[in-house]
């Protein structure tokens, strides 16, 4: 590995020169500190995946190779770019030109994880002309949490709601989409499940009050969701989107997922459509809220939409043009996931109380964080409230067990 550097002044990623020199003590997050949660993602969650997927499908040869040959560099070698016949290997050569040839330690964590995964669908084939083309290497961890007991008690746990005043039902299910991000495939690899608790008991900010002030009923409101991981993540998350159209807080919703596998338990658009048919499956509530949403989609009124940037090693500051429109257009943007909040306030060791409006100035338009904290990032806490979290001998930042709520407007 290389000298250790834990802290870096260039992301090499994209513009973002504008927030580090507003506050030039916020480094890059990299991984090579043993011991730091980063490293452990590259050294011990990444190679365990590898695994998992070989174990997941019936390979052959040149699959195995691939991921041995993968899984050697990670952990010995030197980061390699694409081969020039892979469709994005321009794309790639850009992004990647000041990290080539690092130990992938020394790269940008956000970075480094992003091409460790476009990396394993290459060697699993999923691009490409093989037999092997377009099958989700992460699918059966998805189908088999889709399909277990949790989700059960989660969908039943809706008929209970179902006559509590709305503001009650709205609250619980504005929680159920925060801490449904607690499942999260990738995360349990090597830190297995959170330690559970009650909504309020691990929130760290809570600026609930201030979304339901920008989506009031009737408003007319367009809001688009960015999802984060497909399951039981993905199932709250479009309970709640029923809820908002059904009580018109919202006319119109876009949920944006995914364009291909990523993180492994990141949605794309068959992840909802199996997410709607386990809803459709299930008695009480969830068959009716599978039938509305179903029925929005008919109509418009819940469009899926799959923007490449979304599988990109950038921060939203780095947005095309485009997709900065399309949040610039709408009333509020949700992003849901720790991936889309270190992607939204950068992926650096920023001061805990730095204000999550000034993070986040670069966001066109409204826009919440619903987070379960699983990384090292995180802005806009009282100092009080650092202070206490900081005293308790938790890892706080990265257990899961926290969660937070911001919301600039």
């Amino acid at each position: 590995m290389a000298e250790k550097t834990s802290r870096s002044s260039d992301d090499g990623v994209g513009s973002g020169s504008a927030r580090l020199a507003a506050e030039p003590h916020a480094p890059v997050i990299l991984s090579n500190e043993p011991g730091s949660f980063a490293w452990g993602v590259l050294a011990k969650r990444h190679p365990a995946l590898i695994q998992q997927v070989r174990d997941a499908f019936p390979y052959g040869p040149r699959q195995h190779e691939a991921l041995d040959a993968l899984l050697d560099e990670i952990t010995n070698g030197v980061i390699k770019p694409l081969a020039p016949s892979e469709p994005d290997h321009g794309q790639w050569s850009a992004w990647g030109r000041k990290h080539f040839g690092r130990s992938w330690f020394d790269a940008p964590f956000l970075w480094a994880e992003s091409y460790f995964y476009r990396r394993l669908l290459g060697a699993t084939e999923y691009f490409g002309t093989s037999p092997w083309q377009g099958v989700d290497p992460f699918a059966p961890f998805k189908r088999a949490e889709l399909r277990g007991t949790a989700v059960d008690e989660e969908l039943r746990a809706l008929d209970a709601l179902a006559d509590a005043p709305a503001d009650e039902r709205a609250t619980a299910l504005v929680h159920a989409s925060l801490w449904g991000n607690r499942a999260d495939l990738g995360f349990r690899v090597t830190e297995g499940d959170a330690a559970a608790g009650g909504a309020n008991d691990g929130l760290v900010a809570d600026d609930s009050a201030v979304l339901w002030q920008l989506l009031p009923a009737g408003g007319g409101a367009t809001v688009a969701v960015v999802a984060d991981n497909a399951g039981r993540e993905l199932t709250p998350d479009l309970i709640l989107i029923d809820h908002l159209l059904l009580h018109r807080h919202a006319e119109r919703i876009v949920l944006h997922v995914k364009p291909y596998p990523y993180y492994v338990s990141d949605a794309m658009t068959a992840d909802v459509v199996d997410c709607l048919r386990r809803l459709a499956e299930a008695p009480g509530e969830a068959g009716g809220i599978s039938g509305r949403l179903w029925d929005a989609m008919a109509i418009g009124r819940l469009e899926i939409r799959a923007h490449p940037f979304f599988c990109a090693p950038l921060p939203y500051e780095d947005m095309p043009e485009d997709l900065r429109e399309e949040f610039a257009a709408v009333t509020l943007t949700i992003l849901k996931g720790d991936l889309n909040y270190r992607r939204l306030v950068g992926d650096r060791l920023w001061d805990a109380t730095t204000p999550f409006a000034d993070c986040t100035a670069c966001f066109p338009g409204a826009v919440a964080a619903f987070r379960t904290l699983k990384s090292d990032v995180i802005v806009g806490l009282e100092q009080k409230a650092l202070d206490a979290l900081e005293q308790s001998g938790a890892a706080w930042r990265t257990s899961g067990t926290h969660a937070l709520i911001q919301v600039r407007p």
